[in-house]
């Protein structure tokens, strides 16, 4: 069991407010100064800077708060690793994003299934920003995400690798001859909503060419892959996507790729954990299970 204390810990660096990580710690905001303080005289260094009424964290409560996440993470899997010597069947509970979740992880689902016919699998779908929390409070044991994430934070292996690209109805109509991503500016951009994996890609393209999401002449914004699709089967407007979202689509022809001179964007879906984790053997040999080319990936 970890230390009370790293729990008060990272409830303040949750809030970064002492008052209302005691709150819901439920105990005194002299009580988490306490802990805080004691956790600093422990280790010898100063976990937050407070100046004024604002606080941060110190590079040592940098270092410690991803030290402690894992920690905190590891605790949890050793929990669930425990439960197995009684006879347990192992849960496999982990996040993906939308459209991991929809288009990538059914066979890798399947290929363990095939192993593991009885085991319990809870995928919770989210966005890559709400996957990593989860990652880090121990909610999930480990996420498949397609957005950006920090290296320094998360081991991560490659569990696919896919091309994004842009799509509209075979039919459609544009505004101006379309070669590159600036000639379709004049048209209205179907798009996920904001931090999703999906249009994290779409922004970092265009601001490394001087453009942004604002550029097009209109923009619908919708939180879900099926109904981007949908609108831009009806000719509503163009999209950007993974070419494995559009798959199906563009074999039955109900829509076409925009070839495009400057959009040559290949994004890989990671599988990713607490760096440093204990169990990280186990992620590798799960990672193996759900992904036929394992023995290609690397860290």
């Amino acid at each position: 069991m970890l230390d009370f204390r790293i729990d008060t810990f990272l409830m303040v660096c949750k809030h970064m407010n002492f008052t209302r990580a005691a709150e819901e710690l439920n105990i005194t905001q002299p009580g988490v100064s306490g802990h805080i303080r004691q956790l600093e005289d422990s280790y010898g260094v100063k976990l937050f800077h407070h100046e004024g009424k604002k606080l941060t964290l110190t590079d040592a409560g940098r270092l410690f708060l991803e030290t402690a996440r894992t920690m905190k993470h590891d605790e949890r899997y050793l929990k669930s690793r425990l439960s197995l010597l009684g006879g347990r069947r192992r849960a496999l509970i982990f996040g993906a994003t939308l459209t991991v979740g929809a288009f990538v992880m059914p066979a890798a689902i399947a290929r363990y299934l095939k192993r593991h016919p009885d085991a319990p699998i809870e995928m919770q779908v989210a966005n890559t920003k709400e996957l990593l929390r989860r990652v880090d409070d121990g909610t999930i044991d480990f996420a498949v995400v397609e957005g950006n994430f920090s290296k320094h934070s998360y081991d991560h292996l490659t569990l696919e690798t896919d091309r994004y690209i842009a799509v509209c109805a075979p039919d459609y109509k544009f505004h101006k001859p379309v070669s590159t991503v600036e000639d379709l500016f004049g048209e209205r951009l179907l798009l996920r909503e904001s931090g999703s994996g999906t249009r994290e890609i779409l922004e970092k393209h265009l601001a490394s060419l001087g453009r942004s999401v604002r550029d097009f002449a209109g923009m619908v914004e919708i939180g879900s892959v099926h109904a981007v699709k949908q609108l831009a089967k009806a000719g509503c407007g163009i999209t950007f996507l993974y070419e494995a979202a559009v798959m199906e689509e563009l074999r039955t022809g109900t829509l076409k790729r925009i070839d495009l001179e400057d959009l040559h964007v290949l994004h890989a879906f990671s599988f990713l954990w607490r760096k440093n984790s204990a169990f990280s053997a186990d992620y590798h040999a799960l990672f193996a299970e759900l992904c036929e080319r394992a023995s290609d990936a690397h860290l």
